[in-house]
């Protein structure tokens, strides 16, 4: 009886982890779904971002898709920063380490901003840089 008492939490953290699995792989069928529509997209476990042409739109991934969605157009935008741990850096040499990564929109009207998280710094650095190319080219 003691080994069936010593199993159960294992058996119980297998369960977790399988509902877990299972919910991930919901949430990047959803997305993939979603991404459809765009030229470019991106998804992580903290936010979900499309662009096409010079729309983004972002929000949060969800088991039925993504919620919360914003839309902006990058004509809108002056500025993009990547921004890691509240801080600023430059885009063309991120930081290797970092625990809160963020791309910012900062927009031409007042001092109105949208920060959109990310999990990987070289990946925000990437896609700041993509889209400062389009901005450019806009």
């Amino acid at each position: 009886m003691e080994r069936g008492l010593l199993w159960l939490p294992l058996l119980f953290a297998f369960f977790w982890l399988a509902w877990q699995g299972s919910r991930e792989f919901k949430k990047v069928e959803a997305y993939r779904s979603w991404a459809e529509q765009f030229d470019q997209a991106k998804y992580d476990i903290y936010a979900v971002l499309g662009q096409k042409d010079n729309n983004i739109t972002w929000g949060k991934p969800t088991t039925t898709g993504p919620i919360q969605l914003e839309t902006f157009s990058l004509d809108n935008v002056v500025n993009i920063q990547l921004v890691v741990d509240q801080k600023q850096v430059e885009i063309d040499k991120p930081p290797e380490k970092g625990r809160v990564i963020e791309l910012e929109f900062i927009f031409s009207e007042s001092d109105k901003s949208v920060r959109v998280p990310f999990t990987e710094i070289p990946l925000a650095a990437e896609w700041g840089k993509y889209l400062l190319r389009l901005m450019e080219k806009g």
